[in-house]
């Protein structure tokens, strides 16, 4: 399938900090391709499959973790991308990369290592994940890092749209990065990143309501009370009417993936026209994101994210188990800060004799435990580890 004008090309892209030849033996991969390719087999994408989702170290084996959330984005963004004529590899890799500074315990964590680090700039997910995949990950003898090409880093960095403007301070490890490439932080990122951003939000909207209603967090009837979650639930029993609840939910919940993918194509294309993106280079120059949702399906997305706050993430049991985990990262960070020793090797010897840098070192290595590794390094180091049941 040929691409269309305003897609990516990897023969066009900007390049990688590091210049490493084109070797053939390696497979006839384009720079997209490769970048894709280094994100799967690095350490840090393995480690997500311990590292929460939603739920702590769950006792069920069907809720989602990092992993096979970051795989689920990265098939809806395949699919969006395609049906656009986007660049589907670079999505993809954008998919897949974008949650790897995620912190053990997931937003817990970091919300403890924000305070860690409040003297030594703080902590952001996003900005983490750059540094893993630029500084902390080590896969090559020549550099540090993945030496991921420019568009890749730039998609990683705009996650969430424009960050440089006048209402946010960069993170520091962002504006670390960005020294060295140069993101063009004022402006929107590639079609590419704006799509798998939104594909992000289909999946985890979605999906948490299957992780939500398994764990029991809320009933199905609560649910219902949302009217566009109770008209389609309305129209599979219709079609479906010797269908059981669960299987019910599980057709809801893949019907709506489709109305919200299906939207999405159809109101980037109309932006797409409206706008008249010719290149790769006018979506970025563009004061407005090209890939959304349009109006009404935007209305009931951020219905739905207001439920699921309320009614899973805010959860009484949920937050227990965030105030249990998040005195687990600040002990432990507690701990490395005045015993180093406790830390391996490798990591202990090249501890910064100062601070920021040195209290960003240690935070670093909490930042790439999985929850487990975490939880043993606690008990090994402080004491028991106490969680609620279940979560």
């Amino acid at each position: 399938m040929n691409n269309a004008p305003y897609a990516s090309d990897p023969s066009r892209s900007r390049g990688r900090l590091h210049d490493e030849g084109r070797d053939e033996t390696r497979g006839p991969r384009d720079a997209f391709q490769r970048d894709r390719d280094r994100i799967i087999h690095s350490v840090a994408f393995r480690r997500l499959r311990g590292k929460t989702q939603v739920f702590v170290a769950p006792d069920g084996d069907h809720f989602r973790v990092r992993l096979t959330h970051s795989l689920e984005v990265a098939q809806i963004g395949r699919t969006i991308a395609r049906a656009l004529g986007l660049n589907e590899d670079l999505t993809e890799a954008l998919c897949l990369a974008h949650d790897i500074g995620h912190p053990p315990f997931g937003h817990a964590g970091e919300d403890a290592l924000k305070v860690a680090l409040a003297d030594a700039g703080g902590f952001d997910h996003n900005a983490q994940t750059l540094r893993m995949l630029t500084r902390i990950e080590r896969r090559y003898p020549q550099f540090s890092g993945l030496n991921l090409s420019w568009e890749t880093l730039e998609g990683l960095a705009k996650h969430n749209g424009p960050v440089s403007d006048t209402a946010h301070e960069v993170p520091w490890a962002l504006a670390d990065v960005n020294a060295d490439h140069a993101l063009e932080l004022h402006s929107y990122a590639s079609l590419e990143a704006q799509v798998a951003a939104l594909a992000d939000d289909i999946a985890y909207d979605n999906h948490d309501i299957d992780d939500g209603l398994r764990a029991g967090l809320f009933a199905r009837d609560a649910l219902l009370e949302l009217p566009h979650i109770a008209d389609m639930w309305d129209d599979a029993a219709r079609r479906f009417p010797d269908a059981g609840p669960d299987l019910l939910a599980s057709e809801l919940i893949r019907e709506q993936i489709g109305l919200m993918v299906n939207d999405l194509i159809a109101e980037t294309r109309r932006r797409i026209a409206e706008t008249g993106v010719e290149s790769a280079g006018d979506a970025r120059r563009a004061d407005t994101p090209i890939a959304a949702f349009s109006p009404e399906v935007a209305a009931h997305e951020r219905a739905l994210k207001r439920f699921l706050y309320a009614n899973m993430y805010e959860h009484p049991k949920q937050e227990a188990v965030a105030d249990a985990v998040r005195g687990v990262v600040a002990r432990l960070f507690d701990a490395y800060r005045a015993d180093p020793a406790l830390m391996p090797e490798n990591w202990r010897t090249t501890l910064p004799d100062t601070d920021p840098e040195r209290a960003r070192h240690i935070a670093d290595f909490i930042s790439g435990m999985t929850d487990g590794f975490a939880i043993r390094q606690y008990r090994a180091h402080i004491g028991p580890v106490e969680l609620p049941e279940g979560f």
